[in-house]
């Protein structure tokens, strides 16, 4: 077994695409864990979607055995490489507490970015110590001094602590290596008290139940030991324990201080909780770890399968992703328009299309998703405070005493000459004004206070293009403030469809609800009635447009004679049209549903 004081627990923490998952394949083949025969570009990133992206999704927990040069003593070093886009902050805050050190990874040439900000501070908030590494440094419009000094200004690194790499061609890695053992402290030796680990993650494997991640705190685990999670109570037998060495490697104990895997048979999902406590069943630990704060999704929308016999594999798909991702959240529902399906919570916009892939990839369904909305909060006259999470579930507005909406604090990193166009793109969206902090003299913090609505759609969109690419952003939530919402109904012949409804400022309402129904009345097919679509803010019509009615012509077989011949049929077509228009149905296609959503996204 590995003495305590020989392992190293550690995360590599960066900006979206500043090289996390290069540098820790340089990590494997520099200390010979793979062959460079089975070795690949991207080799913790073992899910298509990663792969394609090239960015890291889900945290990659792997075991590594690496001896410093002139040393006799081998340390265990346990890395989880962790992603790098503000959706997946949950997974980062996750591998962290599993940690002892953290790799501050900053690109050489793009510099300090938003990102690398927010996980410094997460860092340093799980009391972490922080090895602050330059990458990319072989790159021709690598700027090292710049960038070291953005470091000093925006993380409060010192100079010479910073490690200058090079993850593509392997510059400066040996070294990283040697100051990871150097200065990040072994774990804590507790392997004398009652077992207690932290389950960090899980996945399902379809023949040998749910696979938790563990760090053991106190304590170990072996095979055939009898465990209990903390959190609901239930007992299982461990039947195969071991680490990831990148692939799954079997041992027979995990110590205190060691980072591996369980398997214990454990069938149902609902039994495994991230964040839970795993312990002895026959000597159990008297309190749970801290564990986790339960994410809080933040963008809503219904998930449907465009065929309703796929209903039933849906929520199969839904209940094995949800083991793997706990950030996601879902419950039935049904639409008039788009029948049963699931309302989901995601934690952003890119949250939301990952998850939507990685379900028709896996269980081949064609999906449709309603316009993502964010959870709000009304305070009724009666005092209660209602969460809500889709449109359909907002009083009428003489119950409403207070609507808030979600409000964060948004950092913007970007270069000084678009400081003037950024602030007028947030003042646009009702943000608010707090400071601005200049990194160097070409680029700059910008921080303002917006609502979460006008951030998750395409503020990351706008923000790239206003910069041409330089620009990051990052957000946190600080809570709810009262503003003038409204839920915007669509009617179609009179009729409200829910699966259509919005809510929105009053004051971007008309604009709104004017390109709804144009958008509606190129999508529904004409019928033999005159169909009215409309935009309305509770009893209130502000926008209208008209389909017209086919027209058959009746007076075809009439040559010449008498008009009055022609007045009568006239008369008894439109005598059948009104009492037509009064029992009509008007179908409404699915592409209408969803041509109405892209416009409004």
């Amino acid at each position: 077994m590995v003495p305590t004081k020989q392992i190293r627990n550690f995360s590599i923490i960066a900006h979206i695409d500043h090289g996390k998952s290069t540098l820790a394949d340089q990590f494997l083949l520099k200390t010979q864990s793979v062959s460079q025969r089975e070795f690949r570009e991207q080799l913790l990133d073992g899910m298509d979607l990663e792969r394609e992206r090239g960015i890291t999704i889900r945290m990659h927990p792997v075991t590594i055995e690496y001896r410093p040069p002139g040393s006799a003593t081998t340390y265990e070093l346990n890395l989880i490489d962790t992603p790098g886009h503000v959706d997946f902050n949950y997974e980062v805050s996750r591998s962290l507490a599993a940690c002892e050190g953290a790799v501050l990874l900053v690109d050489a040439s793009q510099g300090v970015q938003a990102q690398t900000v927010a996980n410094a501070y997460l860092a340093l908030e799980h009391d972490l110590t922080i090895v602050p590494v330059l990458n990319k440094i072989d790159l021709p419009t690598a700027r090292p001094d710049d960038v070291i000094a953005e470091m000093e200004q925006a993380v409060g690194v010192r100079r010479d602590e910073v490690l200058a790499v090079s993850a593509r061609t392997g510059v400066g890695v040996d070294e990283l290596l040697q100051a990871v053992v150097a200065r990040i402290p072994p774990p804590a030796d507790t392997r004398d008290r009652p077992t207690r680990a932290l389950i960090y993650n899980s996945h399902f494997d379809p023949y040998k139940g749910v696979v938790i991640y563990v760090r053991v705190k106190d304590g170990s685990l072996h095979k055939g030991q009898r465990i209990r999670l903390m959190k609901r109570g239930t007992e299982y037998e461990i039947s195969e324990l071991g680490q990831f060495r990148p692939s799954p490697v079997p041992c027979d104990r995990l110590a205190a201080g060691q980072v591996g895997y369980v398997i214990a048979q454990i069938k149902t999902l609902e039994d495994v909780h991230i964040g839970d406590t795993v312990t002895d069943a026959l000597q159990p630990a008297e309190t749970p770890l801290p564990g986790y704060k339960e994410p809080k999704p933040m963008v809503f929308s219904g998930l449907y399968p465009v065929d309703n016999r796929d209903f039933e594999t849906l929520r199969a798909a839904l209940a094995k992703l949800r083991l793997n991702d706990a950030s996601f959240v879902y419950q039935p529902e049904n639409s008039e328009g788009l029948g049963f399906g699931f309302r989901c919570g995601f934690l952003g916009m890119l949250h939301r299309e990952i998850i939507q892939q990685r379900l028709e990839r896996d269980s081949d369904i064609e999906l449709v998703q309603t316009a993502p909305n964010v959870t709000y909060e009304i305070l009724t006259k009666r005092g209660e405070v209602l969460a809500i999470d889709s449109p359909q579930k907002v009083p009428d507005m003489g119950q409403i005493q207070e609507f808030r909406e979600p409000v964060v604090r948004l950092n913007l990193l970007v270069p000084s000459e678009n400081i003037g166009d950024l602030m007028k793109l947030c003042s646009e969206r009702r943000g608010i004004y707090q400071r601005t902090e200049y990194l160097s003299p070409s680029r700059a913090i910008l921080v303002y206070e917006l609502p979460l609505a006008e951030v998750i759609y395409d503020l990351y969109d706008k923000l790239k293009s206003v910069t041409r690419g330089y620009g990051t952003m990052d957000y946190e939530m600080i809570g709810y403030r009262p503003a003038d919402l409204v839920r915007l109904d669509v009617l179609v012949a009179g009729k409200r469809v829910d699966a259509l409804s919005i809510i929105v400022h009053r004051s971007v309402a008309e604009r709104r609800g004017r390109k709804l129904v144009k958008k509606l009345r190129n999508e529904i097919d004409r019928h033999l009635f005159e169909i009215a679509i409309q935009a309305a803010i509770g009893s209130r019509v502000i926008a209208r447009e008209t389909i017209a009615p086919l027209k058959k012509n009746v007076t075809a077989k009439c040559y010449g004679g008498d008009i009055t011949r022609k007045r009568k049929l006239w008369a008894k077509q439109a005598a059948g049209k009104k009492r037509m228009k009064q029992v009509g149905q008007v179908e409404i296609p699915q592409q209408a549903f969803l041509a109405v959503l892209e416009a409004d996204q």
